[in-house]
């Protein structure tokens, strides 16, 4: 079967994303210090009880990031004091801090060019579960379009968000593939929507899922010889 559309999950498939995170963290928890002084040393441990009350009210928040985010610093900062009013407003700037620290990303090295030269013969798309956006990332020119559970309102591994690529493609399952680190989200979630699915795993894990992916990669410059060997 011929291969029209090809898919692409984000975090730790076009960059490594615990170091950004990371970072990302710490730029946040510099900002609060600076900005939200009665907020003080509140210890990671307070913040994941806020999300995980926050989750328990809406299961729905697990699929929107940015908002869940949100709401744990507002929670914080109304906890620790400030008025309605000041604490959405700094939960809104805090937040504003951390997307952009989240977007501060390095490439893996193969990204551009597999990028540029799947992009001249496939239709790329991207399908995520995070709220990386590409147009922040210089990535929006290789992609048709970009899906996120934050604006879908379900993530991988449901196939919904598979389903909607194919629509937005116009075309049948059999002739797309998805590629992605995580064994249930980007494989098995791909494998049931119907689509070929290979599995990018640069450090050479053992595979724990379920049924195998229909390819393997350890880095993304294999993936055009890969695809090749499929037409």
């Amino acid at each position: 079967m011929s291969i029209q559309l090809i898919t692409f999950d984000l975090d730790d498939t076009l960059w490594d994303v615990t170091p950004v995170m990371q970072d990302a963290e710490a730029t946040l928890r510099n900002w609060l210090a600076l900005h939200a002084p009665r907020l003080g040393a509140v210890p990671v441990e307070h913040l994941w009880t806020i999300r995980a009350r926050l989750l328990q009210d809406e299961p729905s928040l697990k699929h929107r990031l940015s908002e869940l985010r949100r709401r744990i610093l507002h929670h914080a900062l109304a906890g620790a004091g400030y008025p309605p009013g000041e604490a959405a407003a700094l939960a809104e700037g805090g937040f504003q801090v951390f997307l952009a620290a989240r977007h501060q990303v390095e490439l893996f090295a193969e990204v551009h060019p597999t990028l540029e030269t799947l992009a001249n013969r496939f239709q790329l798309g991207v399908i995520t579960n995070g709220n990386a956006d590409v147009r922040r990332l210089g990535l929006a020119d290789y992609f048709q379009f970009a899906l996120c559970a934050e604006e879908l309102g379900v993530g991988k591994p449901d196939p919904k968000p598979f389903q909607e690529a194919l629509r937005r493609a116009g075309i049948a399952a059999q002739h797309a593939v998805h590629i992605g680190d995580h064994p249930s989200d980007d494989i098995a979630g791909a494998q049931a929507a119907g689509l070929r699915a290979i599995w990018f795993n640069p450090q050479g894990k053992a595979w724990e899922g379920d049924k195998r992916a229909d390819g393997e990669i350890r880095s993304l410059a294999e993936l055009p010889g890969l695809l090749h060997s499929w037409v």
